[in-house]
């Protein structure tokens, strides 16, 4: 998702560091203490404006939420909404997610969302892709054993590909919805992609998938 680039988002962010980590190489392995207790810790990867994440939040205050975006202007929109929602189980990185091990300890997260990740439909971008094996292997390391990633994107092409990489990885995969919205799944929070394209007549394609020890 690429979004304009927003005039003051880098003093905006460093004014409100209680939200947004700004040294989280430092919190490695410490991250309870960030959140002040022993809640177990949720991620998403690629967290955009921040409508899922800190709907989550909001929902399951006995669950620590951490949205992590690499571009500054889109982190900047998910801090509007962390402000107005006042949650205190919430926190925000600016951070690659190619390089997780390097904030989070092994074994330190319980649970991964992937929510609508860019599709880098081209073969050659394949490695860029957020369900590539490396990027398994890196999620693999930071999860609890047995821990599992939520998988929801619009792009059958994505989705099939990310069903392939799992299973080739050895994970197992729980449960496939190839239509969310038709479905009888309650529990579902929308990202503002996911309405938009949703809105659009698009299938919404998830899946639950639990690595192996």
């Amino acid at each position: 998702m690429r979004v304009r680039k927003r005039k003051g988002s880098e003093e905006y962010i460093a004014e409100n560091a209680q939200y947004v980590v700004t040294n989280p190489d430092e919190w490695k392995g410490k991250w309870h203490e960030r959140f002040g207790n022993n809640q177990p810790i949720h991620i998403e990867v690629g967290s955009g404006k921040g409508r899922f994440i800190t709907e989550m939040a909001k929902a399951n205050p006995k669950i620590n939420y951490i949205g992590i975006d690499i571009q500054l202007s889109v982190l900047s929109y998910a801090l509007d909404r962390v402000i107005e929602a006042n949650v205190p189980n919430l926190q925000l990185l600016r951070v690659d997610g190619s390089d997780l091990t390097n904030y989070f300890a092994d074994h330190e997260v319980d649970l991964m969302y992937l929510n609508f990740s860019d599709p880098w439909p081209k073969t050659r971008h394949e490695k860029r892709r957020l369900t590539y094996q490396s990027f398994l292997a890196t999620f693999e390391q930071i999860l609890v054993p047995n821990g599992e990633i939520h998988f929801k994107t619009d792009n059958q092409g994505l989705f099939e590909y990310s069903l392939g990489s799992f299973s080739q990885y050895g994970m197992t995969i729980k449960q496939v919805w190839l239509d969310l919205h038709t479905s009888n799944y309650e529990e579902n929070v929308m990202t503002e992609y996911e309405e938009k394209f949703s809105n659009k007549g698009q299938r919404i394609y998830r899946v639950e998938a639990k690595f192996n020890v």
